[in-house]
Order: structure tokens, then sequence, then C-alpha cells
């Protein structure tokens, strides 16, 4: 199905739709635009962080905890 064939068979169904009904689809759709949008966000951050060298350093310094100082396992 091509993006003009689901759009207009979207809008063909929220046309049979009370008005009241409608506007819940599209609140329904605006929510699932901003969890996509956050999603998106969360992945480039996540991106972000794994490819930066900024902590680098981190991986030459010694462990300053062994699992011997634990005093509750879990």
């Amino acid at each position: 199905m091509t993006d003009q064939q689901l759009l207009s068979n979207a809008i063909k169904y929220i046309k049979n739709l009370p008005r009241n009904k409608a506007e819940e689809v599209i609140d329904f759709a605006k929510y699932l635009c901003r969890e996509y949008e956050d999603e998106l966000i969360k992945n480039g951050i996540m991106k972000l962080a794994s490819e930066s060298k900024s902590f680098e350093f981190l991986k030459d310094e010694e462990d300053l905890y062994s699992m011997k100082d634990v005093k509750v396992k879990y």
C-alpha cells in the first residue's frame, strides 16, 4: 500500500466517525508523533554518547572498587 493509499484509507474511516471520535483519533495521532520524536531524540543522544571520546580517559583509570567491597548483594 502506498503512502497516498494509506492516507486516503485513514481519511475515509475518520470521515465516517462522529466528531468526538475523530478528535480522539487526532489526539492519538499527535501522541504517536510525540512518542516517535522522543524515540528519535533518545536514539540520537545514545549514538552521540557512544561515539564520543569524552570519557575515554576513564578506560586507563584504575578501578577504585571491586566485588569484595560490596556489602549487600541482590
